[in-house]
């Protein structure tokens, strides 16, 4: 027993001068590798892959947007909506305005007897509107009286309400058009010119850059991009938080090189994964400016990723970035200009504005990817772009100084 413990007491053995300078030796390597570009650039791809929150919100949930956020907008034109009708005239030409209504493909009619009924119908979401056809119409009509017929829609569903009028008027436009030719021939004109004259200057309405007028065409590929920027927002400062709480997050000017451009690959490869296949499936216009727009997605991304990287240091931990971060992204949305006109905005967001990435970069993305347009015609949101990338870097630059003077300190 007492060998035993003389044994396992025994001093070990001393660490001599040469191990200790191959170690201090590997240990200057790694840090070495990590203040460089392409070490961090390489250690960055490894955390991201092995920290799953962090991948499930950079790669994996910006696909699952792109499979089923365009789902719900595939029909992209609204048919059928369903409307009532109240025919008080019950004539011919009551009943006329009846079948072109019912005829219309927008509109899915119902006859009500009275107008209490409809507005009934509309409390409880059975129709989307009704039109009143007046008693005494025909005979109006007949007598060269002015008349008219009432539409009524629920103005809470702007789509809707859009289709509910546009059918209605489509069905007593044609009827109209039809009593005028009529009156016209029965007065001594030929059919033909009676029929010019109803429409002396013909409209004819072209939908460009949105062929079907759908609003899957027109909402996915802005929202597309705030996807794309909110997701590398959180995961960016979800990853800079870890590192921070892990004391891993100093590092030289090359390096948050490195790491900025690799979290930006990962973006950008959704950005292409956006433009190449979600859009070509759902059938969106695209492709109209393609080099444009992967040179958009080249500096967009990187911007992001800065900002990413501000927050980061600025939360200091993991979970807050996901606090704080996921409420801002209808805000962001709608002071980008794309679905309110940006000049109708209050004067102090048309200024706060142009700080979020979104700004510049939905309606540049969309008029390089759906519109056609050229790099010069855009090139004031390129200007923005740089220059709010040059802004985060500085910013980046200062709380990575203020967080080394902190530790210093202490």
């Amino acid at each position: 027993m007492s060998m035993l413990k003389k044994d396992s007491g025994s001093p070990k053995e001393p660490v001599s001068a040469k191990d200790k300078l191959s170690n201090a030796a590997a240990d200057s390597k790694d840090c070495s590798s990590s203040q460089s570009f392409l070490g961090s650039f390489l250690q960055t791809i490894k955390d991201v892959f092995s920290d799953k929150g962090v991948l499930l919100l950079l790669m994996i949930a910006p696909i699952i947007y792109g499979f089923f956020y365009p789902w719900p907008y595939s029909a992209e034109v609204i048919n059928h909506v369903p409307v009532g009708i109240i025919d008080q005239d019950n004539s011919n030409l009551s009943k006329t305005i009846v079948r072109y209504a019912s005829a219309s493909p927008q509109l899915d009619t119902k006859r009500f007897l009275n107008e209490q009924d409809a507005i009934e119908a509309i409390w409880s979401d059975d129709i989307a509107g009704y039109m009143i056809i007046p008693s005494g119409l025909e005979q109006q009509v007949l007598s060269g009286k002015a008349a008219s017929v009432s539409v009524l829609g629920n103005g809470g569903y702007f789509l809707l309400n859009k289709n509910v009028q546009m059918g209605f008027l489509q069905a007593v436009s044609t009827v109209s058009a039809g009593v005028e030719i009529k009156k016209s021939v029965a007065q001594g004109a030929y059919s033909a010119t009676a029929a010019a004259s109803t429409q002396a200057v013909p409209l004819k309405i072209i939908p460009l850059y949105n062929q079907t007028e759908g609003y899957g065409a027109y909402v996915v590929p802005a929202v597309a991009i705030l996807i794309l920027q909110q997701t590398l927002l959180m995961s960016t400062a979800m990853l800079i938080g870890t590192w921070y709480e892990q004391r891993r997050h100093a590092t030289s000017i090359r390096g948050w090189l490195g790491r900025i451009a690799a979290l930006s690959m990962f973006s950008f490869i959704i950005g292409c994964f956006y433009y190449g296949w979600t859009f070509e499936l759902h059938h969106y216009p695209r492709g109209q400016n393609m080099l444009g727009s992967l040179l958009f997605l080249l500096l967009f991304c990187p911007t992001v990723a800065t900002l990413g990287c501000v927050f980061g240091l600025w939360f200091r931990q993991r979970e807050r970035s996901m606090q704080i971060l996921i409420f801002s992204s209808l805000p962001m949305f709608f002071v980008s200009g794309y679905p309110w006109p940006a000049h109708q905005l209050p004067e102090f967001l048309q200024i706060i504005r142009w700080l979020i990435p979104t700004t510049p970069g939905i309606n540049t993305s969309v008029q390089l990817n759906q519109m056609g347009a050229s790099v010069a015609q855009v090139a004031t949101g390129f200007y923005a772009l740089a220059g709010l990338w040059l802004f985060y870097f500085i910013l980046l630059l200062l709380f990575r100084w203020l967080t080394a003077q902190s530790k210093t300190a202490f």
